[in-house]
């Protein structure tokens, strides 16, 4: 699956681990979960987690080809349960962690981005050798609260990332230009952006210019000019961008992507967004975002793990496909 990626380029220099030369073969993650031993570990052994972290494989950020895919399981630490039509698909625990498994396994998948209590989980279940973990940091803005915006820092802190020896940290980045609390998480982002460059540690973020509606819920533009401005906002923050990636959307209009992703030279990866009914309408957006020179993968999560399906294996292998 990797022979399709196309033609081989220089990963960029991203910290400790771009040092390896090669991507070591990764541990065969588990099909089944045990949870009984799960709870029993965490109950007696809590330690096992950093042990499990401390002998973890890593690899490079990203290998010979210079992509990357990642499966994206981060959504729950914010309250966002709902797949599709389904308002709690992702409250079974062992359920999501037995389709990351699966997804992980998959020829051509780099890694998972993830909240401490699920790397938790999959680090003592043995599933993230020679896997690329991000951990996502600010998990404040639950979904539907009136604080949405004041998107605070409470998931993976910059430390934890370079304690752990993970591989990259995520952040959210939504604006709103009528909602105070926008500028707390600015602020909070820069600051961020400037704790993981110290480190050496790539950091991508996700912007988005958001909007309430009349009923207050929140939604983000996905207007060319919205997601222009969103990426010119991002790639701006902290101190030094040398370590920032962008983790963007496609716009509304597919043909609007190459104009819009013109608007910063930092290395960007695709986001998968809702789940919906046209999942290949979603690929061949993907697609065709892919063939722009900032844009380096795909970070994808719900779409790939909830297929309308049902068929995990096949989604990401779709996605895969598509690098």
């Amino acid at each position: 699956m990797r022979a399709g990626r196309g033609a081989a380029t220089p990963p960029p220099d991203t910290g400790p681990a771009a040092t390896a030369a090669t991507v070591p073969a990764p541990t065969p993650a588990p099909t089944t979960v045990d949870v009984s031993e799960l709870v029993r570990l965490r109950t007696h052994r809590p330690e096992a987690v950093a042990e499990a972290a401390a002998r973890r494989t890593r690899r490079p950020l990203v290998d010979t080809t210079g992509r990357l895919m990642i499966v994206a399981a981060d959504h729950p630490a914010r309250g966002a349960l709902g797949v599709g039509g389904r308002k709690l698909a992702m409250a079974n625990r062992a359920d999501l962690l037995e389709r990351l498994c699966l997804a992980l396994g998959r020829p051509g998948v780099d890694g998972v981005l993830a909240t401490a209590d699920i790397l938790d989980d999959l680090l003592l279940l043995g599933a993230l050798d020679g896997k690329v973990v991000m951990g996502s940091m600010n998990r404040g803005g639950l979904q539907g609260a009136r604080f949405e915006l004041d998107d605070r820092f409470t998931g993976h802190r910059a430390e934890d990332i370079e304690r752990l020896g993970f591989d990259a940290g995520k952040l959210l980045l939504r604006i709103d230009y009528d909602d105070p609390g926008s500028l707390t998480t600015l602020e909070s982002t820069a600051r961020a952006i400037d704790d993981m460059a110290a480190r050496r540690l790539p950091l991508f973020v996700e912007p988005f210019i958001s909007r309430r509606a009349p009923d207050g819920k929140l939604a983000n533009d996905l207007s060319a000019e919205a997601v222009t401005r969103s990426i010119a906002i991002a790639s701006g923050l902290g101190g030094t961008s040398a370590y920032t990636w962008l983790k963007v959307p496609v716009t509304d209009d597919p043909d609007d992507m190459a104009e819009v992703m013109a608007t910063s030279t930092l290395p960007a990866v695709l986001l998968g967004g809702e789940v919906g009914d046209d999942q290949d309408g979603a690929y061949e957006k993907w697609r065709g975002a892919l063939r722009l020179p900032t844009v380096r993968g795909l970070v994808v999560g719900r779409s790939l793990l909830y297929p309308a399906d049902g068929d995990v294996a096949a989604a990401v292998d779709t996605a895969v496909g598509l690098l």
